[in-house]
């Protein structure tokens, strides 16, 4: 049964529409605000929200941006006596999926609620579809073939048709989420539902019950029965993203469910009995964290069955070339840019640079060189802000490199890049004879070069 929420401040129009939609079948619930409406929205499933646009506490713009974040999947509806174009057109840009000017007809008002439905029903089952799809064994997920990454292959396909569980660790933009992605689609248990929870996306008070789900009448707003995601991923994967950003009394609870295979939905006597594999990722050293008490150490060791390490790009850099013909691939459509290559120079920049923000940085760099590009080749130009960050980030740890150094002697950053500018200069720059003499890559000659700001001269 479709599950709609009204909206509206006017307590007889607001009746009056929840009886049109009860009379056609459908489960309705009444907020007389906005406040009202973002607390059952936190605290319950719905399909569709109806708002009326202008109310005293939160208005159906704020209605209609926060349903939007905190339930993606809940379609809204604007409703306004005070219709005009503008306001069309910005609830539209803002994700509403209809928009019924007051006084409107039954005839209206079923006619909009049938076009959410029948959007979010094509939306299932184009999702189920790309799932379907996305859980091929053979399907590359995680691009990459240096050695780093070959490890992390080798281990997937070792742990994956076990039920073990596995705790991914590293660095933010690294690709966690696919890995669990490649564990799941390669294990018994593919057919079956993954289930992604973002720990740290998600309020403190509202994560046990997206764990556990709730009973009706568990808590205020609690409007219905809410499955949590260790019942909806029963026979599935249970991902859990950045699980370092947990309360300690949720990961005692957490833990207890993970030991005894059951949960305890809040407000309900019963037990559930659950047959989840957990898959658990982190960008924090929940080691460190247990020793200083901020993460509990029974947890840890129940979650780090399986540690798979993922390097950052920097320690790959050999996998840059095929990312960047990955992303330019991808965004190509998109951006109705037909971008063949990068140049030799550009590539050298994208190798060279450090990334801290891993492959998700790469992706936004060249998905904005797309943008501004006007040839089908990406030149070096477009990238030049990588030298210039590589630059000042070798110019700050130099600098706190000489601020920590007491002893009088030179620091060693500043050693390596006279002892590099003299290799240079014997070989007259031949950067190829001195990587040789140096015993490192022209790769990372050429960010070392960068990094102390050397200049290239031959003089």
């Amino acid at each position: 049964m479709t599950r709609i929420l009204v909206v509206d401040d006017e307590p007889k129009l607001g009746r009056l529409i929840v009886e049109m939609l009860e009379g056609a079948g459908h489960e309705v619930a009444r907020a007389s605000g906005g406040r009202e409406a973002l607390q059952r929205v936190a605290a319950g499933e719905l399909d569709v929200v109806l708002t009326d646009l202008r109310m005293p506490d939160i208005d159906g713009m704020m209605v209609l941006r926060e349903t939007r974040r905190l339930s993606p999947h809940t379609d809204v509806v604007i409703m306004t006596a005070y219709a005009t174009a503008q306001n069309a057109v910005e609830a539209m840009k803002e994700g509403a999926v209809d928009y019924l000017q007051k006084p409107f007809t039954p005839d209206e008002l079923r006619l909009a609620v049938h076009k959410a439905l029948a959007r979010q029903e094509l939306l299932h089952e184009n999702q189920a579809l790309r799932e379907r799809l996305g859980s091929r064994p053979d399907r590359p997920q995680l691009i990459g073939d240096s050695e780093p990454m070959q490890q992390v292959h080798r281990l997937i396909e070792r742990v994956a048709p076990t039920d073990s569980t596995v705790l991914v660790v590293g660095e933010t933009g690294t690709g966690k989420e696919l890995v669990a992605r490649e564990v799941h689609a390669r294990s018994p248990r593919a057919a079956q539902p993954l289930i992604s929870v973002d720990c740290a996306a998600i309020p403190a008070e509202l994560l046990e019950s997206e764990f556990f789900g709730h009973e009706k009448g568990a808590f205020t707003g609690a409007i219905r029965r809410r499955k949590g995601s260790f019942e909806l991923a029963h026979g599935g994967t249970l991902f859990l993203d950045e699980i370092g950003n947990m309360s300690l009394d949720l990961q005692g609870k957490l833990l207890r469910a993970l030991q005894e295979r059951e949960i305890q939905p809040i407000g309900s006597e019963r037990k559930i009995a659950v047959d989840v594999r957990v898959v658990a990722a982190t960008n924090r050293d929940l080691r460190a964290a247990a020793r200083k008490g901020a993460f509990r150490e029974d947890l840890y060791y129940r979650l780090n069955v399986v540690p798979i390490a993922l390097p950052p790009l920097r320690e790959r850099a050999d996998d840059i070339p095929r990312l960047v013909r990955h992303f330019l691939d991808k965004h190509a459509g998109r951006l109705n840019a037909r971008i063949e290559t990068v140049d030799a120079d550009a590539m050298l920049a994208l190798r060279a640079y450090p990334w801290p923000g891993n492959v998700r940085e790469l992706e936004s760099t060249i998905e904005r060189a797309m943008t501004l590009a006007d040839s089908p080749v990406l030149g070096a130009e477009l990238f030049g802000h990588l030298v210039a960050e590589t630059r000042e980030m070798a110019r700050r740890a130099a600098s706190r490199t000489t601020r920590e150094t007491e002893t009088g002697m030179p620091p060693l950053d500043q050693v390596e890049r006279d002892y590099i500018m003299e290799v240079l200069h014997a070989t007259r720059w031949n950067r190829k004879e001195a990587s040789r003499i140096l015993g490192i890559s022209t790769v990372t000659l050429w960010r070392k070069i960068n990094g102390h700001g050397a200049e290239d001269s031959k003089a």
